[in-house]
């Protein structure tokens, strides 16, 4: 419905040459053997994401855009803690980071290597882990 009322110029569409990321649900607390699994053959990324937070809704805008040039090499799990507080938790418990929102968690070989919240996971060097 909106797509037509703003309009976007040409020059907005060359920003676009870098695909957008493909955001796996997570919404369960099984779901997260998997992701443990698949740790193992690359880099699984959790976002945890607060959808009454401006902060988390700011941080999603960025972490999309630093993110996309990683699209090939990580999975990215999108976590509405808000909808799904038991996955939330079970993140917090299995893992042993503590709850944050927004947060930032990079897995690999099952292992948490590198987790951030708030503005400070823009800064996590995420291709050191790749």
């Amino acid at each position: 419905m909106f797509k037509n009322f703003f309009k976007t110029n040409d020059s907005d569409k060359e920003i676009k040459n870098v695909p957008a990321l493909t955001w796996k649900p997570l919404q369960s607390e099984g779901q997260l053997e998997e992701i443990s699994a698949q740790s193992k053959l690359r880099l699984q990324i959790i976002y945890k994401h607060s959808s009454s937070c401006g902060i988390s809704s700011m941080v999603l805008r960025q972490l999309e855009k630093s993110l996309g040039a990683f699209h090939a090499r990580a999975d990215f799990h999108f976590l509405d803690l808000l909808s799904f507080r038991d996955a939330s938790n079970e993140v917090a418990s299995r893992f042993q980071v503590n709850h944050q929102s927004p947060q930032l968690i990079l897995l690999k070989n099952e292992t948490v290597v590198a987790h951030d919240s708030h503005y400070d996971l823009l800064q996590l060097s995420i291709e050191k882990y790749l």
